[in-house]
């Protein structure tokens, strides 16, 4: 059931030139989460095709800087099927397009013990793929169990609401 809300988000995302392609659902209930920064993905010709057709898994996903660069690690973007012998791997490392200052503040964020570069969606901004990345700590278990105690109890409560 689609909820007004959910309807108006979609249109402002359609009428801004967005088209979602894949979400990071698990990221919110591992990690917590502070900083969001948009970044532009490198692909080859056969990804993007791929990516059009909404075959990408951002699950197992996280972001890495390696000699002054971002990349994104273990994105799964599946082969296109009519690629051919120019296909391209499911799981290698996509280099990220961020800007010095934000690369500057990214790699000291990150230098601290706990932190995380955690994709959350993949998207097409205006035909160029999209990468929302956030800045995340790992919660241990009982602040995750803490989390579903708090869902149920807000279902229990509009579930009786409602009656």
């Amino acid at each position: 059931m689609v909820t007004k809300k959910k309807k108006k988000k979609k249109a402002s995302e359609e009428a801004s030139g967005i088209k979602i392609i894949c979400k990071n659902s698990k990221a919110r209930f591992n990690y917590q989460l502070q900083d969001n920064f948009e970044a532009g993905v490198v692909l080859t010709g056969s990804e993007v095709k791929s990516l059009r057709l909404g075959k990408a898994n951002l699950s197992d996903a996280y972001g890495d800087i390696r000699n002054g660069e971002v990349f994104l690690i273990q994105a799964n973007i599946q082969p296109y099927e009519k690629g051919g012998y120019t296909n391209h791997e499911p799981k290698r490392a996509r280099k990220l397009l961020v800007h010095k200052q934000e690369l500057k503040w990214l790699t000291g964020k990150t230098q601290v013990k706990g932190m995380a570069l955690v994709p959350l969606k993949m998207y097409f901004k205006n035909g160029k793929v999209k990468v929302e990345m956030a800045l995340g700590a790992g919660k241990k278990s009982p602040d995750k169990r803490q989390a579903l105690k708090e869902r149920d109890l807000d279902r229990e409560m509009n579930r009786d609401l409602k009656r």
